[in-house]
C-alpha cells in the first residue's frame, strides 16, 4: 500500500485506528480451545468485528513464534484473512547486518506480503536500507517507545541532541515518507511536538494507547500532520475487551469508541486549515 492509498484510507473511514493482533492463546476465551486453529479462530472474529472501523492491523510475531511452526501456520491464515486495501504491520523488530536484514525483508515482504514491518536501527544503515528496497512498503524504525528502559538508551543525549533524536534525523536520510514511519510510544507525549517538528511528513505508529495508558487526545492534537500522519495502535484494551462468547461484540464497541474519537479528531483539523 502506497501513502496516497493509506491517507486515502484513512479519510475513508475517519479513522487512524490500528488494531494489535497480540494473541495471547492463554488469554483467548475458552470456548476457542477446541477448535483446530484457536489463535486463528479468535483472530478471525476479532476482524470481522473491527474491519470496518479500522485502517491497519498489527501482529506482534513475537506472539506466534513461541509457538513454533502452530504459530506461523496462525500468523499466515491471519495475514491472509485481513482483507485487501487494510494497512498490514509485521511488529517484528528485526534489525541485523544487510545480507540478513535483506531475508528478513524477503520474509515480510514476499513470503506473507505485509505492508510495514517494524525495525530496529541499532545496527545502522544497512540494517534498515533492506526494508526501504521494496515497492510500495514501509519501514517502520523504533524511535521513541514507551517502556520504561526508552530512558537508558533514547533518552541519553549525545552532544546538543537526544540519541532517538539523532537516530529520527539520521533515518531520515535513508528513505523518505513515502516508504519510512517511525514508532513513537503513545506515554512520550512530552516529546511528541518535537519529534513531528523533526519529522513533520513522516507517518508515526503510536503504540500504548489504551492498557498503557497513552491519551488520543493528546496524542492527535501533537503529532497529526495534514495527511494525519498517525496509525495509532490499540491491541488489548479492544482485543481482550471481553472474554465470554461474546467478545468479538465487546471488541467491536471498544474499537467503535476510539473510531468515533478519532473523526471527531480528523474532522477538527480539516476545520482548522480551512
Amino acid at each position: 500500500m502506497n501513502r496516497q492509498e493509506l491517507v486515502g484510507l484513512i479519510k475513508e473511514k475517519q479513522s487512524y485506528l490500528c488494531v494489535g493482533l497480540d494473541t495471547d492463546i492463554h488469554k483467548i476465551p475458552k470456548h476457542l480451545l477446541s477448535h483446530a486453529d484457536p489463535v486463528f479462530a479468535f483472530n478471525k472474529a476479532i476482524i470481522d468485528a473491527t474491519r470496518d472501523l479500522c485502517v491497519s492491523y498489527k501482529i506482534n510475531t513475537a506472539f506466534y513464534e513461541c509457538m513454533g511452526m502452530r504459530g506461523w501456520e496462525s500468523l499466515q491464515r491471519t495475514v491472509e484473512y485481513i482483507p485487501t486495501g487494510i494497512f498490514t504491520i509485521a511488529d517484528a523488530k528485526r534489525g541485523d547486518i544487510g545480507n540478513t536484514a535483506t531475508q528478513y525483508a524477503k520474509t515480510f515482504f514476499d513470503t506473507y506480503n505485509f505492508d510495514a514491518v517494524t525495525v530496529a536501527p541499532y545496527m545502522g544503515r544497512d540494517s534498515v536500507e533492506p526494508f526501504l528496497q521494496f515497492s510500495e512498503k514501509w519501514a517502520i524504525v523504533l524511535g521513541l517507545t514507551s517502556n520504561q528502559g526508552a530512558q537508558d538508551f533514547q533518552m541519553q543525549r549525545v552532544g546538543d541532541e537526544y540519541l532517538y533524536e539523532k537516530v529520527i534525523r539520521t533515518t531520515m536520510e535513508w528513505g523518505t515518507p513515502d516508504n519510512l514511519m517511525f514508532v513513537v510510544g503513545a506515554t512520550q507525549t512530552s516529546q511528541l511536538a518535537a519529534i513531528r517538528q523533526l519529522a513533520p511528513d513522516n507517518f508515526f505508529l503510536v503504540p500504548g494507547v489504551g492498557a498503557q495508558g497513552g491519551s488520543l487526545q493528546e496524542i492527535s492534537s501533537l503529532a497529526m500532520n495534514k495527511d494525519c500522519g498517525l496509525l495509532v495502535n490499540a491491541s488489548r484494551a479492544i482485543i481482550y475487551a471481553g472474554n465470554g462468547d461474546d467478545f468479538a461484540a465487546d471488541a467491536r464497541q471498544a474499537a467503535l469508541q476510539y473510531q468515533r474519537e478519532m473523526a471527531e479528531y480528523l474532522s477538527q483539523a480539516v476545520s482548522q486549515t480551512m
